[in-house]
């Protein structure tokens, strides 16, 4: 186990903890590799069908550890040691659920909406603080933004380096819902532990069609649901749902 991720399973839930609280869970070199360690830890494990992604302490993440200085070769960090972090939850086949207490900044911001479905702390907001220290959004931040707020409405958080408090990420559509900031952890694990009882092979057929659909036509994503559905016709769990239906029962999914 890493000190700085700590990793810890509640059933089939993993939860991936960002652990620098000293340092705000900023990223450095040794977080970010930790990180994608981590997701394939969950990735690879049967048993975990939910991953929960959070930091300690009073924020997600503050984004890059300024205080490590900036590399001038920051195009091959942010190839080489963040997009994988951005890809490995893209990619892993299970919803990943941002927990974000505080707040999230810069990068921390960019991993946050990556992930599937994002609970936050009343208290808490998002930050993209690039224009004040004359950078650009990263991370995949712009691609994020533009498609769920429109350009203009990204354009403006973005310049303005606007703080947007939890209760208007919601309104945005940025987040899903809050909770009190005593009560994150809490309702994060009771949420993900809900979706764990559900069909496995149904959600990550899901999260697959989904994402591909936000930037794909409909005629190529209405193929790959046709696909992904001939695929799950008639597998065990398949079959399961529709007996428990008509016996009136909860079905009792394995991911086969």
């Amino acid at each position: 186990m890493s000190e700085i991720v700590r990793y810890e399973q509640h059933g089939a839930v993993a939860v991936i903890t960002l652990s620098r609280p000293e340092s705000m869970n900023s990223f450095d070199t040794a977080l970010r590799a930790a990180v994608v360690e981590e997701f394939a830890r969950a990735r690879d494990d049967d048993t975990v069908r939910v991953v929960i992604f959070t930091g300690e302490g009073r924020c997600f993440s503050a984004g890059a550890d300024l205080k490590a200085g900036i590399d001038r070769d920051v195009e091959t960090i942010l190839q080489t040691e963040y997009r994988p972090i951005q890809e490995a939850i893209a990619n892993i086949p299970k919803p990943v659920i941002a927990a974000v207490p505080g707040s999230a900044a810069g990068i921390g911001f960019s991993m946050v909406l990556q992930c599937d479905l994002v609970l936050m702390a009343e208290n808490a907001f998002l930050l993209s603080p690039f224009t004040t220290i004359s950078l650009v959004n990263d991370g995949g931040l712009n691609w994020m933004l533009v498609r769920q707020l429109g350009y203009r409405r990204a354009f403006q958080l973005s310049v303005e380096a606007e703080r947007i408090p939890a209760k208007r990420c919601v309104e945005l559509g940025l987040v899903n819902k809050t909770v009190a900031a005593e009560s994150l952890q809490e309702a994060a694990l009771e949420w993900a532990q809900s979706l764990a009882k559900r069909a496995p092979l149904s959600i990550a057929a899901t999260k697959k069609a989904m994402r591909f659909a936000a930037d794909h036509d409909w005629a190529s994503s209405y193929d790959l649901e046709s696909r992904l559905q001939g695929a799950l016709l008639g597998s065990e769990d398949n079959q399961e749902g529709i007996n428990a239906f008509l016996e009136k029962r909860a079905p009792e999914f394995k991911g086969r």
